[in-house]
């Protein structure tokens, strides 16, 4: 037995509960992606608003240039990564039934997963052209 099995309640080495270690590094995830977040969404907002009015041929262009690709690309993983863990902590708070729980925390992350994939892979197309 280690010593971090010895400081735990026989009932919490039974249900598999340790101590909250990760919890500081979950939030500190959720406030860094927080703060990146703001410059990245006001680029977006601005190269959207640029879009606005343009045929399909100029908006391409505009998203197929390379820093427009990047901004978008950053923005596009910084914000499926940020809601996939603010939705990680609402589900944990408030889905109180194990079952639903498990179920909920995995369509997060396909759902999350999902949404950043497909924004991340039409992103990609757009610049490259294919």
């Amino acid at each position: 037995m280690s010593k971090r099995d010895t400081m735990r309640t026989p009932l919490a080495r039974v249900r598999h509960l340790g101590s909250a270690r990760t919890g500081t590094e979950h939030f500190w995830r959720q406030r860094v992606t927080s703060v990146a977040a703001i410059p990245l969404s006001i680029a977006g907002i601005v190269i959207v608003m640029s879009l606005l009015g343009r045929n399909h041929a100029a908006a391409v262009q505009i998203l197929g240039s390379p820093l427009v690709a990047i901004v978008m690309l950053l923005f596009i993983v910084t914000s499926a990564y940020h809601m996939w863990l603010g939705m990680q902590v609402i589900i944990e708070d408030y889905v109180h039934d194990e079952q639903w729980k498990l179920t909920a925390l995995m369509a997060n992350t396909f759902f999350s997963f999902t949404v950043g994939l497909a924004s991340f892979y039409a992103i990609l197309k757009l610049s490259f052209g294919v």
